[in-house]
């Protein structure tokens, strides 16, 4: 047990980089440069002295941490402003209201913040100057349903979705599609005014009209895309039929598109991301070299079915553990991206622990170097699923630990259980709130036989 309480010491501590090389404060200061009444971000200033107001709005996980920074930067030439953020991840600020909702099942509080917030932007002018700060969860946490969609109907549409193994860019496209707020109507309501939209990046690719359903960004998707998406995992009968009704009737031209790229509403929007998945396995990769792992990146894209992608990727951990590739061990394995599952069981868990579960079992069948792996899987935002947890670890005892209870963990598998498998092996990674989102990280370290 102590060689692996040293292997578990030394996965803390790679996500431990991880997550400091994605923390909203040093991410936001760089973005920002100010100088007297100079503001910098991305290549353009900004002459704040100019504007008659600043506001904030934002929403995300990472949102009243990134809040926070600009009002340090801004001191009191911020007027105020409104940001929502995930129930917990609130922080105290001076100037700007925090309102906390639901995630991933948007809630009344969601629908409530998403109303302030478009209030906010209607009233602004071109004389004002607005920082739009959005992060990973926004999609959910500020819910503003077009009608004759409600609350209780993206509920439901949100649960199928979340069910069904959609990847996020399938999913956000119909949630834009649902909503008042996403799919750039809300730069459509802060017009004429000056808009810098920071973004912490929490999809695959950067896309901007997929972080947090683009509020800001002219959106590339369509109804006809939604109603693909419909099709694929067959969701027809499941969703209400307000849902499918505005879906259908958008496929025929009879309701109206989200923003799209050439729309006015953008002509005064600087959108630019300040952090992302990347930043996080860099950060990890530098922190295993210095524990003395030489890193090796596989994938800044992970994506997948989570027990697949994990199967993989011990094969391929098994492949370096056999000294079949150039770089041996002591190595270890990176991987950035975020993973999906379909749930069919009736268990309790989320895609780093499901992963994680999968990658346990492939490592129990590798009988020539299952000694020689331990594995790190998580969630960047601190919470798994619907769960307390980032993710979960997994050590060469860790089949042997659940043997020992009496677990099968195939059947937990299964089950889609992952949480309980990790809470009787002891191995669950909590973190709490990480004020941060930008996807997954997987480490798997190598030892030398």
């Amino acid at each position: 047990m102590t060689v692996y309480k040293e292997k578990e010491r030394i996965l803390r501590a790679i996500a431990d980089r991880a997550l400091q090389a994605v923390s909203p404060d040093p991410a936001m200061r760089t973005a920002l440069s100010l100088e007297n009444d100079t503001l910098t971000v991305d290549g353009r200033t900004y002459d704040l002295a100019s504007f008659e107001r600043i506001f904030v709005i934002g929403a995300g996980k990472a949102s009243a941490a990134m809040a926070r920074t600009l009002e340090s930067v801004l001191g009191d030439r911020l007027h105020g402003g409104l940001v929502a953020t995930k129930y917990g991840h609130g922080v105290k600020l001076k100037k700007t209201r925090v309102m906390e909702s639901g995630h991933p099942v948007p809630d009344p509080a969601g629908e409530r913040a998403a109303k302030d917030i478009l209030g906010l932007a209607k009233g602004t002018t071109e004389k004002d100057l607005v920082f739009c700060l959005l992060s990973g969860g926004a999609s959910a946490i500020v819910p503003a349903p077009r009608d004759p969609v409600t609350l209780s109907h993206k509920q439901a549409a949100t649960r199928s979705l979340l069910e069904c193994g959609a990847t996020i860019n399938e999913i956000n496209a119909i949630r834009k599609h649902l909503s008042r707020f996403k799919g750039g109507h809300l730069a459509g309501a802060l017009e004429p005014a000056t808009v810098v939209s920071l973004i912490i990046s929490d999809v695959i690719g950067d896309h901007l009209d997929v972080i947090g359903s683009g509020p800001t960004a002219p959106d590339d998707s369509t109804f006809l895309d939604c109603q693909a998406v419909l099709d694929k995992y067959e969701l027809c009968a499941d969703l209400p039929d307000a849902v499918r009704r505005v879906i259908r009737d958008g496929c025929a031209g009879k309701e109206p598109e989200t923003r799209k790229k050439g729309d006015s509403c953008f002509n005064r929007v600087l959108n630019t991301i300040i952090a992302g998945n990347a930043m996080a396995v860099d950060g990890a990769a530098e922190a295993a070299r210095e524990l003395g792992y030489t890193p090796v990146v596989t994938d800044y894209a992970m994506a997948g079915e989570a027990r697949d992608t994990a199967s993989r990727m011990i094969r391929l951990a098994h492949e370096y553990g056999e000294g079949l590739h150039e770089v041996k061990p002591p190595l270890c394995l990176l991987a950035g991206g975020e993973t999906t599952v379909t749930v069919r069981g009736r268990g309790k868990g989320g895609r780093n622990q499901e992963f994680a579960l999968a990658a346990a079992i492939e490592i129990a069948e590798i009988h020539s170097c299952r000694e020689q792996m331990s594995v790190l899987c998580l969630g960047t935002d601190g919470t798994d699923g619907p769960t307390d947890a980032a993710g979960a670890m997994v050590f060469p005892d860790t089949m042997a630990r659940s043997e020992a209870q009496a677990m099968v963990a195939r059947e937990f598998l299964a089950d889609n259980n992952a949480y309980r498998f990790f809470t009787n092996t002891g191995t669950l990674l909590k973190t709490g709130p990480t004020l941060t989102n930008v996807m997954d990280v997987v480490a798997i370290l190598v030892d030398p036989k």
